[in-house]
């Protein structure tokens, strides 16, 4: 039987309707009459009709497409005896079939057959349709695309039916397996360290190596510490441990080799003194121009505005009294936490004495002190004598975190008659006053005395509260000329020693001392270094006498730490026996002042000899005047003076 000319087609879309027609039908049963043919022009969307026995067709509905394009033509029918066993079948003849398929011969007329297709790595994006299966797209479409029915059977093959060769179905490409990753050698080299046994080799590719470049070595003077060893392969065997890591010299070393350790001195070598610039100057050298000068490390000289400031603000009616109160713990906080110089503190404790306890003149008169009052009772009291103000101020000096004791002793107080030179002294008897040591900056023991910085007692017997702040900041030497403690450690001389009974009566002038009066320490003078210091001038002798004074720190400053511009001293003397009294105001250096006068010029004996500040001048404040001032318009106009040092004339 001749071939049926094969239909072309123009689009992929056309040949796959094609394909899908064709795979739904079964293999022609032989002896049966083909049915009749179908209509002309079949529509796409028609359904498909039932037999008889009501049971549709093998063939599955086709998916309703729109037609918007133009259909292809219909394929010719294959001659087959499928709808005569239909018929047989009781089927109804007027079922609408499937068109035939052309019967392919092998005469030589024939179309050309295609040539063999490649099988392809890519899969084909086609559309599913309802033969389509849902376990393996890709070998539906290779059955479809490769005309490949499975239904038909070797046994419907002739001699004179001659079909055409298709390819193998598309598969799934089988890729040789990829070499190992680092990461998965570098498992494997774990894992053969930790087990100990290195890992047979893949037989297929061999194993890459993969390691890191070597790390360039460092100086030996700086050895590196032990770096992280690189992964460990299957071939390499394992680094050997690297030494103990030893630390650099010191960053002032720049020796290429560590210098040897020098034997340990026996004793450092003693500190130069005498060429030791103090702290006040490298400060000064250190400070930029213009810049605020820093505070002197002298006590004297130190600002103490800010504790003195904030003693002033805490009184006792601030004190809570009621609800289990503590007053220490009260002061101890207010007063010392915002500081955290232990000098601030202490002064701020110093000060708060000064305003709110009160010198108990009429127990003391009186001989009525209270006794055994606790340093809580004293403060809610507002009265005390010497060992109230020092049990307080140990109490709370403690709170706040302090070393501080209360030493007891002697003092040259209200008292206390100076003896003279060749007279009979005092037998020894330190008590009778009480006062603190308390640790400073730089962990020094400071001498304070509270109850002689709050105030002191007159002649009338009364109290007379007065600011004291040099029973503060005295040195501890000086601070000894005036109290003699009962147990010798508390001294805290610089040099270490401890003066005996006799040397603190007479003191350092041997012998009665010159009266310095309240103004002398307000003037930032030192009491410990002044002349003459007896109390008694002698006229008779002829002579020069040399009066002369020194501050207490070569860089305290009136305006800084005094009551404003300087005094200028005047030395008022009698003349030659009394009868020619003038004024002579003194020369200075900026801290010596200094007056050398004849004996007899002084006056007379029995008068009084006073060293003054002029304090008013020409109905004006004598703060700043000056030596040239003063002699322009001397005689000429009033003056006002407050006296500083007295001497008596023999």
């Amino acid at each position: 039987m001749a071939d049926t000319e094969e239909p072309r087609f123009t689009t992929l879309a056309e040949r796959i309707a094609a394909l899908n027609q064709q795979k739904n039908f079964q293999a022609p049963s032989p002896g049966k009459r083909p049915p009749p043919p179908p209509p002309p022009v079949r529509s796409l969307t028609e359904g498909v009709v039932k037999n008889s026995a009501g049971k549709s067709p093998t063939i599955p509905p086709r998916p309703v497409r729109a037609v918007t394009e133009r259909l292809p033509p219909p394929l010719p029918r294959r001659a087959t005896g499928h709808e005569n066993g239909e018929q047989a079948a009781g089927r109804s003849p007027g079922r609408l079939a499937p068109p035939p398929l052309p019967v392919r011969s092998s005469q030589e007329d024939s179309s050309p057959k295609l040539p063999t297709r490649r099988p392809s790595a890519q899969t084909l994006s086609v559309r599913r349709n309802s033969n389509a299966s849902d376990v393996s797209q890709l070998s539906a479409v290779s059955s479809l695309s490769l005309n490949h029915i499975k239904s038909y059977t070797p046994s419907i093959a002739s001699d004179t039916q001659s079909s055409r060769r298709l390819p193998p179905p598309l598969e799934q490409a089988k890729l040789p397996p990829l070499p190992p990753t680092r990461r998965e050698l570098e498992a494997k080299a774990k894992e053969a360290a930790r087990q100990e046994v290195p890992p047979n080799p893949s037989p297929s590719l061999p194993p890459r190596r993969i390691a890191d470049p070597p790390k360039p070595s460092l100086p030996p003077r700086l050895p590196s510490r032990p770096a992280k060893s690189p992964a460990i392969l299957p071939t390499e065997e394992p680094s050997p441990a690297l030494p103990a890591r030893r630390l650099p010299p010191p960053p002032s070393s720049f020796q290429a080799k560590p210098a040897p350790p020098s034997p340990p001195a026996a004793a450092p070598p003693p500190i130069p003194l005498s060429s030791r610039p103090t702290l006040a100057q490298i400060e000064a050298a250190r400070a930029p121009p213009l810049s605020r000068p820093q505070a002197p490390a002298c006590l004297p000289c130190r600002d103490f505005s800010a504790p003195d400031a904030l003693a002033a603000q805490h009184p006792t009616s601030t004190i809570p009294r009621h609800g289990g109160g503590d007053p220490i713990g009260h002061l101890a906080h207010v007063l010392c936490a915002p500081f955290s110089s232990p000098t601030d503190k202490a002064r701020a404790i110093f000060t708060w004495c000064h305003h709110n306890i009160a010198y108990d003149a009429h127990g003391f008169f009186n001989k009525c002190v209270p006794r055994g009052l606790t340093p809580a009772e004293t403060v809610f009291s507002g009265k005390a004598v010497c060992e109230g103000y020092a049990r307080v101020y140990e109490a709370v000096a403690t709170r706040a975190g302090l070393e501080c004791v209360v030493v007891t002793g002697h003092g040259k107080g209200f008292s206390f008659k100076a003896a003279r030179a060749g007279g009979a002294l005092p037998a020894r008897d330190p008590g009778g006053h009480a006062w603190n040591a308390v640790r400073i900056d730089g962990g020094e023991w400071k001498l304070v005395d509270a109850c002689w910085g709050a105030g002191h007692l007159g002649d009338d017997r009364l109290y007379h509260a007065a600011f004291s702040p040099e029973c503060f900041t005295m040195s501890n030497e000086r601070f000894g000329w005036r109290h003699f403690p009962a147990d010798d450690r508390h001294w805290y001389r610089k040099d270490g020693r401890a003066l005996t009974w006799d040397e603190y009566i007479l003191g350092p002038a041997k012998d009665e001392p010159a009266q310095c009066m309240g103004e002398f320490a307000r003037e930032g003078l030192d009491e410990s270094n002044f002349a003459p210091m007896q109390k008694r001038l002698s006229v008779r002798g002829g002579g020069t006498v040399r009066f002369q004074l020194a501050k207490v720190c070569e860089h305290w400053t009136p305006e800084r730490n005094g009551q404003g511009k300087p005094l200028l001293f005047a030395l008022m003397i009698g003349g030659v026996d009394g009868k020619n009294k003038d004024i002579i105001p003194l020369e200075s250096d900026g801290f010596w002042f200094y007056l050398d006068v004849k004996a007899q010029d002084l006056g007379a004996p029995g008068e009084q000899l006073l060293l003054v500040g002029i304090d008013a001048f020409d109905g004006r404040s004598g703060r700043g005047l000056t030596k040239d001032e003063f002699l322009s318009k001397k005689g000429r106009v009033g003056f006002g003076c407050c006296g500083l040092v007295g001497w008596e004339l023999v």
